[in-house]
């Protein structure tokens, strides 16, 4: 009887078996065996070889830089998430619900690469006839782009070693035949996952890897997934939406904090450089609870419109919901409101929205929430050409935020005539007095006095 090449770990745990179990014995967790190859035991010839060939720590003052050398993706919005451009010999994993628009995107930037570099589209999910027929209907060349339809990771590698750069259509969708488990299985993802990863370091090849994602919005397949690749990006958006955000969650080679955004037309996904029609409606400042912030992300800084809606709620207890906004963030802004300014939200049922589908995770939107929240608790619109930023704490304070600089200058460009910020950023603005309003404000009160003065 030959010998088992392969054992079922639990992730939990660690506890091991020949047999995959549905009930770990160690840890009594439920589902949690994936199976892995078996490492072969070390010989003791291999044990003398490795005490005399080990590898030697380098002082850190002998550690040569590393120049990486960055290509354009020929899509500006993509080269920006990425940290200014495609880094040779990284692997880049882009995840989101399907239909958002990923094999649209990777196609449109194979295309590109095929002009001058070797470029290999491997599909286990389409055909090859289908992906060229999406190529002529984006309209792009990549005449010489490579196409392969193959599953088996093995079979392929031959053709991925030749490429200069590699599109794996999906990572769930492919296998190893180390493995007995059925692709897109725990192991399976995780093994060809770190295979590509030393193909990847060793011969300096790009991959760009399609992801699923799970019904709650994350990468299916293991965690480690997203820790061996050095760029995790998230497509967002609804299939009934033209726009689309990208978002870096992961990127050793740039910043986390870049969004990119896309819209869907007939001739592929195109970057949009003007945001105003996006995070900006036509019709703010005509109806009560929108306010409008600076939000800063990565290298740039755009301006977000966060409306909200009150309605007296039906029921003993008041509804809160939050969209782009973390929901236990809204909860202690009302909480402030109530406490501070005296404001009674707590029959209301309240909705808030980030325009254009982006979320905003910094606190120097706080100051707008608030005032979106005041501005629908009393009925009266904010002016149209009036921005806030600003952190607000449990004591009603307004605390100064990083950026502020920045902010005003977009809030400049924009058109905007007003910009309520805290008053420890006031030092740093002033050279913006002679051209645009400052009121600075040391608590929500404040601000709420500046936004609707008494009769």
């Amino acid at each position: 009887m030959a010998k088992a090449t392969t054992q079922f770990v639990c992730s939990e745990c660690g506890y091991t078996s020949p047999k995959w179990l549905g009930r770990c014995p160690e840890c009594g967790k439920f589902n949690t065996f994936a199976e892995e190859p078996l490492a072969p035991a070390p010989t003791k010839k291999t044990q003398s070889a490795f005490r005399l060939n080990s590898t030697r720590p380098t002082p850190l003052k002998e550690v040569q830089y590393e120049k990486f050398e960055r290509i354009s993706s020929g899509i500006r919005e993509l080269d920006i998430v990425l940290g200014g451009g495609i880094v040779k010999g990284s692997l880049v994993l882009v995840g989101g619900d399907p239909g958002v628009g990923k094999s649209t995107l990777l196609t449109q930037v194979a295309a590109h690469l095929a002009r001058e570099h070797k470029v290999l589209y491997l599909s286990a999910e389409e055909s090859c006839s289908q992906v060229k027929l999406r190529c002529e209907r984006l309209g792009v060349g990549g005449g010489d782009m490579l196409l392969l339809n193959e599953t088996c990771l093995d079979n392929a590698e031959e053709a991925i070693s030749e490429a200069e750069y590699v599109i794996i259509d999906s990572i769930q969708a492919v296998y190893t035949e180390a493995l007995s488990s059925a692709a897109g299985s725990v192991g399976q993802v995780r093994e060809c996952a770190a295979r590509l990863m030393r193909i990847a370091k060793s011969r300096g090849i790009t991959f760009f890897l399609v992801g699923h994602v799970t019904k709650e919005g994350t990468l299916a397949g293991p965690k480690v997934l997203e820790h061996i690749m050095d760029t995790v990006l998230y497509f967002e958006g609804e299939r009934t939406e033209n726009f689309k955000i990208l978002r870096a969650v992961k990127n050793r080679f740039g910043s986390v904090q870049e969004v990119g955004v896309f819209e869907m037309s007939d001739k592929g996904v195109l970057g949009v450089s003007d945001y105003s029609s996006i995070f900006l409606s036509e019709t703010r400042g005509e109806a009560a609870g929108a306010a409008v912030t600076p939000s800063e992300t990565g290298n740039r800084c755009m301006m977000v419109e966060i409306q909200t809606l009150m309605t007296k709620t039906s029921y003993g207890l008041p509804r809160r919901m939050s969209l782009g906004i973390d929901l236990n963030r809204l909860i202690v802004l009302v909480a402030v409101l109530e406490k501070r300014c005296g404001m009674p939200l707590a029959s209301q049922d309240i909705y808030l929205n980030a325009m254009g589908g982006i979320k905003l995770s910094e606190p120097s939107a706080d100051l707008a929430v608030t005032a979106a929240l005041a501005s629908a608790e009393r009925m009266i619109p904010i002016d149209r050409y009036t921005a806030l930023f600003g952190e607000v704490g449990l004591t009603g304070e307004v605390r100064s935020v990083s950026f502020a600089e920045k902010r005003v200058n977009e809030c400049l460009k924009m058109g905007f005539k007003r910009v309520i910020l805290p008053a420890k950023n006031l030092k740093a603005c002033e050279k913006f007095k002679d051209k645009i309003e400052l009121i600075p404000v040391s608590y929500v009160s404040q601000m709420i006095k500046a936004l609707f003065p008494s009769k």
